[in-house]
């Protein structure tokens, strides 16, 4: 598969606070791939400087083999962006929107514009200072997809929107990652990404601390298993590949890593009167990343460091 996106010991700081510190990314032509951290990962930093918004203290960073700083306008040209700090002319319609975008591209999109604006079940008739929070998020989606660009970089896209916008803005990433887009996105919740992305790396503190498909993700992940014991039973040893194990009374609770099999043949001589064995629980991994973070504000994304509307693409 082509290469939409590449970054190699990728480096940008702020002063002293670290924003990425040597970030190796690699995003195939066509791919879902979701970029995972909390608040302040360095998320942000990230898609930034592939938008050519920020130059990198080292490192290499390239879309489509372009480099993203010395050829960012060529970049921007297969590109649909939606900015995490979305910020819109008050004055401005959808439709306003969608004839400034046509104009920058060469294109005439009022007809996309259109049929994107029902589908999402917004009035583009309206104007930004008359929009909720859900509304302007919608506009903003509706901005970085119309053009159909090969490339879309979205930063927390479902910010703001219902669980039924969500769904059909799922609906859409899918369709055009089918279609051969690259849809490149960021979320601070695992679960948002599960059912969408073939493929999801992790920031810690500005660095890559996974990078895996997420199968493989899951299958690291492990399952939550519940035992209850009958009362009085006598039992002989600790149940095999059962991690953080918690007794309380006859309910005995713990992270199972590994095969079910040996757990279910150290059981069956015992006498338990019920077993639970989930699926493996993606949040609590992506949880154990991050506990023991507790100084994340030497690192990340800058505070207050926001652009201009002019820097959507």
């Amino acid at each position: 598969m082509a290469e939409a996106i590449r970054t190699e010991q990728l480096c940008k700081s702020y002063g002293g606070r670290v924003g990425v510190a040597a970030l190796d990314l690699l995003v195939e032509e066509g791919a879902v791939f979701g970029l995972l951290g909390p608040n302040g990962a360095g998320k942000t930093t990230t898609m930034r400087l592939l938008l050519g918004f920020l130059r990198a203290d080292s490192g290499v960073a390239r879309v489509f083999g372009l480099d993203c700083r010395r050829e960012s306008a060529r970049i921007k040209r297969s590109l649909g962006y939606l900015p995490g700090d979305l910020r819109l002319p008050l004055w401005m319609t959808g439709r306003e929107g969608l004839r400034i975008i046509g104009a920058v591209r060469g294109m005439d999109l009022q007809e996309r514009g259109r049929e994107l604006g029902e589908y999402l079940e917004l009035d583009l008739e309206l104007d930004v200072r008359s929009m909720s929070r859900g509304m302007r998020q919608k506009l903003g989606i509706l901005l970085a997809l119309v053009h159909e660009p090969r490339l879309l970089i979205l930063d927390e896209p479902t910010t703001g929107l219902d669980p039924v916008t969500q769904d059909r803005l799922y609906t859409l990433l899918r369709e055009r990652a089918a279609g051969g887009a690259t849809i490149f996105f960021s979320s601070h919740v695992l679960s948002e990404v599960e059912g969408l992305c073939d493929r999801v790396a992790i920031l810690r503190r500005g660095r890559l601390v996974a990078d895996e498909p997420l199968d493989r993700l899951r299958a690291s992940a492990g399952r939550m298993v519940r035992i209850l014991w009958s009362p009085g039973t006598s039992l002989s040893g600790s149940p095999p590949g059962l991690r953080e194990l918690q007794r309380e009374g006859n309910l005995w609770q713990g992270l199972l890593q590994g095969p079910v099999r040996p757990l279910i043949d150290w059981l069956q001589p015992q006498d338990y009167a019920d077993l639970v064995i989930e699926e493996p629980d993606l949040d609590s991994l992506f949880l154990r990343f991050y506990a023991d973070d507790g100084d994340s504000a030497d690192y990340g994304d800058r505070p207050g460091e926001r652009k201009q509307p002019g820097d959507q693409a």
